[in-house]
């Protein structure tokens, strides 16, 4: 591998305080990029900010907030200079049959996971092609690209975030801007039990793919960095799936 690939590059990574996001902060720091940790868990990006040292800092973002998505790009800019990676990763999930689910946490998953992707391409546009261009990591998932019954809420915005990738990828070119989505599968963070409320052992779940067994959040991270590495210079409008094989069958599977 070769070394420091994200030399001189900086990184907005949402959601990064713990699990997914917070291998992918490693993942960029080793790899030499500044990195600003954004999350709504003060404590836990603190501490993981501390522990990689000058290269990262931790801003609070909640990513439905329109202000806060102003505030994380000025905080970028202030430590590092402007954003020249963005990695939409923040995420919620939940669980509920389409006929009990209420429209408030409808409404709420939207705003984090949709809303909170809409926001982050937008505060990023200007300051990242006032910097010769970058890169626009949109986290998605298999939800994206098929249903599951239960997510609707999750599905619907995870759907939306594909869709979305693409027509910034389209808009953002001439701007330098290469935008792609990544489709995680099942991966062992702590999503599925906030969702549920309790822990849950998921990996039964990874017994359903080729592979056999459930994701770790540090093989989705080398992904997040070859998007937002110079490797993928070519690669815009994407669909990059990292999940086992789930998506490689239908429904009809034995």
């Amino acid at each position: 591998m070769t070394e420091h690939r994200l030399s001189g590059k900086v990184a907005l990574i949402t959601g990064a305080a713990r699990g997914q996001g917070a291998a992918a902060a490693r993942a960029f720091v080793a790899q030499g990029a500044k990195v600003v940790i954004a999350d709504v868990l003060d404590d836990e990006g603190e501490a993981l900010a501390a522990e990689l040292g000058e290269a990262a800092v931790f801003c609070h973002l909640d990513v439905s907030d329109e202000d806060g998505w102003t505030a994380a790009v000025e905080t970028t800019a202030a430590a590092f200079g402007p954003p020249t990676v963005l990695v939409n990763n923040a995420g919620v999930l939940y669980f509920s049959e389409l006929a009990k689910t209420p429209l408030a946490e409808y409404e709420r998953v939207v705003r984090i996971n949709q809303i909170g992707a809409f926001l982050g391409m937008r505060s990023v546009v200007e300051p990242m092609a006032g910097a010769g261009g970058g890169s626009i990591v949109n986290v998605s998932s298999v939800e994206g690209l098929a249903g599951m019954p239960f997510l609707v809420a999750y599905t619907a915005t995870k759907f939306a975030i594909r869709g979305m990738t693409k027509v910034a990828a389209l808009e953002l070119g001439a701007r330098g801007i290469r935008v792609n989505s990544v489709h995680p599968g099942m991966i062992d963070t702590k999503m599925v039990s906030d969702a549920a409320g309790a822990e849950v052992d998921v990996s039964w779940v990874g017994k359903k793919v080729a592979l056999g067994r459930v994701g770790r959040a540090d093989e989705i991270a080398p992904l997040l960095v070859f998007l937002g590495s110079d490797e993928s210079s070519y690669c815009t409008g994407g669909e990059f799936v990292a999940d086992g094989g789930a998506t490689a069958t239908h429904a009809l599977k034995l």
